[in-house]
């Protein structure tokens, strides 16, 4: 028998997350409720799921200090849940190792659809892989490989959460191909998002950050249109 896969659903509001819980084990998922972020902690560690629900809004340690902790020891996905609309809010998230962002009130459909897309894409870094599905992309100082989900960049490994490796490896495989964002977004995320483009920019933002640009290649910026891996030739 397939294991289920196990869902972490951290909100103050009970009655929220039951309910969320409902719709998530009709689809045939295993979920754990917890309504405090310190608890939030605890837990994920004893019950290591698949895969984050998190509320921001939480008393004692926030959303944010919860999801920070977390990426401190694993590259789980990661929903944060809120009730705040802001291109600052969502960015935020998206900075501090999210996944993905969905606003309060939200479709119950909807969310199940984005568990799923996000389990789909993630594949943790002990998943054993044939030779024959081998994805690597090298260039100088830099190997990004999709078989474990990882990145080496001036011989040191990088950590980094499963989207901005996707999106990494998705330019450097297609060098100086520029790229729409919202083709990025079809690309990375699988799935019609209901949100703003610029989670492209924080994901090519926090890339920057890891990854300096090398005399041989970079993450060049096509001003009004997108991004490109722009190799020099």
């Amino acid at each position: 028998m397939v294991a289920k896969q196990k869902i972490l659903i951290v909100d103050d509001d009970n009655n929220i997350a039951e309910l969320i819980s409902l719709y998530l084990v009709k689809e045939c998922f295993e979920t754990k409720i917890c309504n405090d972020g310190e608890s939030a902690i605890v837990t994920f560690d004893s019950f290591a799921p698949n895969l984050v629900l998190l509320d921001l809004m939480l008393p004692g340690i926030d959303g944010y200090q919860v999801c920070r902790e977390i990426r401190t020891k694993s590259q789980v996905p990661i929903i944060m849940l809120s009730a705040k609309g802001e291109v600052f809010d969502k960015v935020l998230g998206l900075e501090m190792g999210a996944d993905d962002y969905m606003e309060k009130p939200f479709d119950s459909k909807e969310l199940v659809a984005r568990v799923k897309a996000v389990l789909r894409r993630y594949k943790p870094q002990t998943q054993e892989i044939s030779e024959s599905d081998d994805k690597v992309v090298r260039y100088p100082d830099l190997e990004i490989n999709m078989t474990n989900y990882s990145v080496t960049y001036m011989g040191e490994r990088v950590d980094m959460p499963p989207k901005e490796l996707e999106l990494l490896y998705f330019l450097a495989a297609s060098p100086n191909h520029v790229f729409t964002r919202e083709q990025l977004l079809d690309q990375i995320w699988g799935y019609e998002y209901v949100g703003d483009t610029r989670t492209v920019d924080v994901h090519i933002k926090r890339l920057r950050e890891k990854l300096r640009d090398h005399d041989s290649w970079s993450l060049k910026t096509i001003w009004g249109i997108g991004y490109k891996f722009e190799v020099v030739q």
